[in-house]
């Protein structure tokens, strides 16, 4: 099968599924996941489809928002990287607010056991990994809860944050651009987000390379609104270079 044939196919398919992966994708055409991601980009520079987590959906769809398992499973490695310098970015001994999201969520199950934190979330998958943590204070912001996320939204939740000053804010991210700012599908989520921001004295972000240029349904900032960035060394020198135009610092580990 030739080049245009297949992304013919796979755009065919992420009408048909709604979104298309990586490692399904190149199994069915028998083909490398370098193959697979190729074909992706050019069907993204076509317009025809827009690059996620490990594939691709239909162009249009900005709400489409990956189940927290799924996003889990991705970039693994980059994560784990980005999760030990955002540890070294906590306060030996002060408050910090975790934001819903995969990474966080690494952050949280690999805080130190002598670590003396205060620490607010409104995810509950996060608040059950530090229940039992011996030096952890852990207050957790209520709400209703998204299936989606696991995560407390609405008035609860933004009431709460509003209450809050803290030393360091650890957020998330779906997509994130100089141009673009910071996007996520939901708007409750986003307006969540807009407030956690505001909570904190210092906004480190927490985001792999692939969310780079990602644009979602609902802005909750401005890049310049974050102190640092920390993804991982996919992000490209001048992309990076283009961030820090914004009062950004950024690492890349």
């Amino acid at each position: 099968m030739y080049a245009p044939e297949r992304q013919q196919e796979i755009l065919r398919l992420a009408h048909e599924r709604g979104r298309v992966d990586v490692p399904s994708l190149a199994g069915e055409f028998q083909v490398t996941p370098e193959t697979v991601r190729r074909d992706l980009k050019a069907l993204d520079r076509s317009g025809l489809v827009r690059r996620v987590h490990g594939g691709a959906i239909p162009a249009g769809r900005l709400d489409f928002e990956p189940d927290l398992s799924e996003r889990e499973a991705s970039a693994t490695d980059e994560k784990d990287r980005i999760v030990r310098a955002a540890l070294d970015e906590l306060p030996s001994d002060g408050s910090v607010v975790l934001d819903a999201g995969s990474t966080t969520a690494r952050v949280a199950a690999g805080l130190p056991v002598d670590c003396a934190l205060t620490i607010v979330t409104h995810a509950l998958p996060l608040a059950a990994r530090l229940t039992d943590h011996p030096g952890i204070d852990l207050h957790v912001v209520g709400g209703r809860v998204r299936h989606r996320t696991r995560a407390a939204v609405d008035a609860w939740a933004l009431r709460t944050y509003g209450e809050i000053n803290a030393d360091v804010a650890l957020v998330a991210t779906n997509g994130f651009s100089p141009e673009s700012g910071l996007t996520t599908p939901d708007l409750a989520e986003a307006a969540v987000k807009r407030a956690l921001i505001a909570a904190a004295r210092r906004v480190v972000l927490l985001a792999d390379s692939s969310k780079f240029g990602e644009e979602h349904f609902a802005r909750f900032g401005d890049l310049s609104q974050i102190d640092l960035l920390i993804t991982d060394t996919g992000l490209r020198s001048e992309d990076a270079g283009a961030i820090e135009r914004h009062g950004t610092q950024v690492r890349r580990v």
